[in-house]
């Protein structure tokens, strides 16, 4: 992973890069960022920076031996702690262990902004939990213990370490403290709250924010090439996701403009007969967008409480959805925003929770037909 594979971050890649620069590298850092975030890409991309041959001004040349295996992940003074399954006794841990090393690499090379479940789905582990075990912290021990092979350092990058067994998170502390010279820790974490108190102190925040939604548009647009229209209803949902935003382009091209306009209208003239079609229809989509209307409806609330009330300069809303926001802050109030706001988002728990998508659905059109028109 190069800094240039990464959209936006403009300024705490800057800040990344001069930390080398300067020779002012932390010992321990922890990029730490809500889900979604690419925390993990950028602790790749850095990696791959302090192991490069020839830095650049701005990025790693990406043409050098060092290089040339990080972009593969097969550095051999780069090594990864990730979540995993137990491994039973009636297994070779061995072989499990470089079996799932060789599913790790093709994971970060084919969905580097993936997240935990996507790296669960990749060795198929759903039914188990996934954490990091004892034993990983003694073997941390032993691989920072030996010297470099090629590089001038040895990286030690742990994904998930809220998810260390408390054992195994002790286990680390003296060398995650004081470890041996031009070793470096890098932790990636969406929890800091789970983390030991002591594992924190020892580290250095590098705290990655979400992107803009201008940064997840142009990445939809030069990357993926994704139309206008449905730029804007991903932005919508993605909030700053690039993996939601990503997986939400791979799903079927439902407009969710059209659907939730269609349906609020038909809530406002309480036309029943249309309501029970809509519950068929959204009883026949699939999971994801069931979700994903109820998520969009969500968001559309915010952005008409905001035509409401006169803010539009921090709008979202663009084209066809700007000129439905509009109209529809003419007739609801706040009060009636936060019911619908609401009634959606009880329905979407609901839903999550396996319940009747057509009973859900149904349901929520009439208790929405009273609040829009209760006469």
């Amino acid at each position: 992973m190069k800094f240039a594979d990464i959209p936006g971050l403009a300024d705490l890649k800057a800040r990344l890069i001069d930390s080398v620069k300067q020779n002012h590298i932390a010992h321990a850092q922890l990029f730490l960022g809500k889900p979604g975030a690419l925390n993990l890409p950028l602790a790749l991309a850095y990696a791959t920076y302090l192991h490069c041959e020839n830095k650049g001004e701005h990025d790693c040349c990406g043409t050098c031996a060092a290089c040339s295996k990080n972009l593969k992940y097969i550095h051999p003074d780069t090594s990864f702690v990730f979540p995993f399954r137990s491994i039973p006794k009636s297994e070779e841990a061995d072989q499990v262990k470089a079996e799932t090393l060789k599913l790790w690499r093709s994971f970060l090379l084919n969905q580097p902004f993936d997240d935990l479940t996507g790296w669960i789905n990749q060795y198929e582990g759903e039914d188990k939990p996934a954490s990091i075990s004892v034993e990983t912290s003694r073997e941390i021990i032993r691989t920072l213990s030996l010297k470099s092979f090629e590089s001038k350092y040895k990286i030690m990058l742990i994904w998930q370490p809220e998810l260390m067994h408390p054992s195994a998170a002790n286990g680390i502390l003296k060398i995650l403290e004081e470890p041996p010279a031009n070793t470096f820790f890098l932790l990636v974490s969406n929890a800091a709250e789970r983390l030991l108190p002591t594992v924190l102190s020892r580290t250095q925040l590098v705290q990655v924010p979400l992107l803009t939604d201008d940064e997840i548009e142009n990445y939809l647009d030069q990357k993926l090439s994704v139309s206008q229209d449905r730029r804007s209803e991903i932005v919508q949902l993605a909030d700053g996701n690039l993996n939601q935003a990503i997986k939400l382009t791979s799903s079927e091209d439902d407009h969710y403009a059209d659907k939730f306009a269609d349906w609020m209208r038909s809530c406002f003239k309480r036309d029943y007969g249309k309501l029970v079609a809509f519950a068929d229809d959204f009883h026949d989509l699939d999971k994801l967008n069931q979700r994903n209307l109820f998520l969009y409806g969500l968001g559309l609330m915010r952005e008409t409480l905001l035509h409401h009330s006169g803010a539009e300069g921090i709008s979202r809303a663009k084209s066809g959805e700007l000129k439905f926001v509009k109209d529809f802050s003419k007739v609801m109030n706040v009060d009636k925003i936060a019911s619908v706001n609401s009634l959606i988002s009880g329905a979407h728990y609901n839903l999550e929770r396996n319940g009747s998508a057509k009973m859900i659905f149904l349901d929520l059109s009439l208790q929405i037909a009273n609040v829009l028109n209760p006469n």
